[in-house]
């Protein structure tokens, strides 16, 4: 997969980052290591995970966002000497897992770094199913953001006891929200389950199965998209045949990978009139995770009316 190479690269940077790190820096970098942050440090590997950590820590820690361009491929994604300056200073690290961004552990691991790290694949408990790759997108998983929430309260509350109390009444009101986007998912679910989808990419599974829509993609295809490789004809033929036959109601578009395949899908969605409901896998700009997920709830009932 895709994010394979993003942490092949970044094993191979780790000597170049240590490197740079022992010999010097440049102005900018000497200036962020003088400035001695309040509160807890907490990095995340994406602005998804540093926007939970910030609801759930408030103001009590600085929060560090790895990837955050919102047009950026975070398989893709190569790791700096700035994100391994960010890593050796951080009390608590989240990352996705799963091999989405293995270049944190490997950057931690040369490091020296006694931080907590929080895994939210492992959190989630998901594995993969028999003979099928598992889905690392969890954060599409609301129960699965629930659980991080309550590992979070923990950790933030080891290197900071005295602002427990903050952080988990912060993860309350989170979790809170989580629940009520939750139920919405089931109302879809008890409105249109069954509905017919399309993918390009696995990336939004988890929200699309709670509301209890049917995958229709070929795996072949989502799966030749997700790794960068060519998708064959046949299939990609079986994928655009999905929208002439109208066996789906929307197309769920990652607009973070697009190629001439997906392009020839979303043009194909559009000439016969199958909603497109957009999906990234970072937060939007001006979005927080909240906000995000319930515009993408949003989109789904709306593509579904």
């Amino acid at each position: 997969m895709r994010h394979e190479r993003a942490a092949l690269f970044g094993a191979a940077l780790v000597s170049v980052a240590v490197l740079a790190t022992g010999c010097g820096s440049s102005s900018g970098d000497e200036a962020a290591a003088a400035a001695t942050p309040s509160g807890v440090s907490v990095v995340a590997s994406t602005n998804v995970y540093g926007d939970i950590a910030k609801q759930i820590a408030g103001d009590k820690a600085t929060i560090t966002s790895i990837i955050t361009d919102p047009a950026a491929d975070p398989h893709s994604y190569e790791a700096n000497t700035r994100t391994q300056l960010d890593l050796s200073k951080a009390d608590v690290v989240i990352e996705n897992g799963g091999g989405y961004d293995d270049f944190v552990d490997t950057m931690l691991e040369s490091a020296g770094s006694d931080a907590t790290v929080l895994n939210a694949v492992q959190i989630s408990g998901k594995t993969a199913e028999g003979g099928e790759e598992l889905n690392e997108h969890v954060w599409y998983d609301f129960p699965s953001m629930t659980k991080l929430a309550d590992q979070l309260v923990g950790a933030l509350s080891k290197a900071d006891p005295g602002n427990a109390a903050t952080f988990s009444d912060n993860a309350t009101a989170f979790k809170q929200k989580l629940d009520a986007m939750e139920q919405r998912s089931a109302t879809i679910k008890s409105a249109h389950g069954g509905a017919g989808v399309a993918i390009t990419e696995p990336v939004p599974l988890y929200l699309l199965e709670a509301c209890g829509l049917a995958n229709k993609t070929p795996e072949e295809f989502s799966e030749a998209i997700e790794e960068g490789t060519d998708v064959p004809a046949a299939v990609l033929q079986q994928t655009l045949d999905l929208f002439t036959g109208k066996q789906v109601q929307l197309l769920a578009y990652n607009e973070q990978t697009a190629g001439p395949e997906t392009e020839k899908v979303l043009t194909a969605a559009k000439d016969h009139q199958v909603d497109v409901v957009p999906v990234t896998e970072t937060l939007p700009a001006g979005k927080d995770y909240l906000t995000w997920m319930s515009g993408n709830l949003s989109a789904i009932e709306t593509a579904l009316s």
